[in-house]
């Protein structure tokens, strides 16, 4: 209740900005269009209320508690599909946004989502620093490139759902929970550790191909300052995502389990063949 309450309330006050953005640009200008949208201070609020609506900092304050208090099935909903309408709003109105603070606003995002999501212990949170993080790559390259950013978003949807659902059938919650997986399901958890080096943009994986794309139109367009600073803090997520794979594929809990291994037998042994 705790979490549907802030996602309600965060929401509606986002959806009330959309439409205090439409209404203060028809005063100004009398253009009711939202796609065309001409005055500063309605492009600003604008940018402001698909912020919230996403979660990019310094909005975020409300997604990682959202993401806590729900089942990992509700938090694959409100990771990838409830982020379709303010990605579709976010590429409608894409022209008449502030880049400025757009590019801002997408560094803040990489930087908090990297540094917040470094101490996690649970899943959840750390998908949903993950998801920050990762929203600022696409907020840095939708005023320049809409399509890359829809490109970006697409391939984080389909990765994050390949995580989201691995862990909800291993039922994980926590890292410490995680580290006795692989003893279980062993090829699904090579499969989630590549799933999550490649959400971390390391090639030759697929998410790689976006990163590589945005940091290219970057420089293109003389960001390479923006390029350089927002291409460092994705090491900080690197660092998460690698922490995460390694407590998925290699690390043994630290204390002896009860159940019997799989290659161990019940019978005794002949003291025969102990002595030989």
């Amino acid at each position: 209740i705790e979490a549907a309450t802030k996602y309600f309330l965060v929401q509606a006050a986002a959806s009330a900005l959309v439409l205090f953005s439409s209404m203060t640009n028809a005063w100004q200008t009398g253009q009711w269009d939202i796609a065309q949208l001409t005055h500063p201070t309605s492009c600003l609020i604008l940018t402001t209320a698909i912020a919230m609506k996403l979660g990019l900092a310094p909005f975020h304050f409300w997604f990682p508690e959202v993401l806590q208090g729900t089942s990992l099935t509700t938090g694959l909903l409100l990771s990838t599909a409830m982020k379709f309408p303010p990605i579709t709003l976010l590429f409608m109105t894409s022209q008449s946004l502030n880049p400025a603070l757009l590019t801002t606003m997408a560094i803040l995002s990489t930087a908090l989502g990297g540094w917040m999501g470094l101490n996690q212990t649970q899943t959840r949170k750390i998908l949903a620093f993950s998801s920050i993080s990762h929203l600022g790559w696409m907020a840095i390259i939708i005023v320049y490139s809409p399509k890359l950013a829809l490109l970006n978003f697409y391939l984080y949807a389909l990765m994050v759902t390949a995580v989201f659902l691995t862990l909800n059938s291993i039922n994980t919650l926590k890292l410490s929970t995680l580290m006795t997986t692989w003893t279980k399901t062993p090829a699904l958890s090579a499969t989630l550790m590549l799933t999550l080096l490649s959400l971390a943009g390391l090639p030759p994986l697929t998410g790689f191909l976006p990163k590589w794309l945005i940091i290219q139109e970057l420089t293109k367009q003389e960001m390479a300052p923006a390029a350089t600073i927002i291409a460092l803090l994705s090491l900080l997520s690197l660092f998460f995502y690698l922490r995460l794979a390694y407590c998925a594929t290699i690390t043994l809990p630290p204390h002896t389990t009860n159940h019997m291994k799989l290659w161990h037998t019940n019978k005794p042994t002949n003291i025969l063949i102990a002595i030989l």
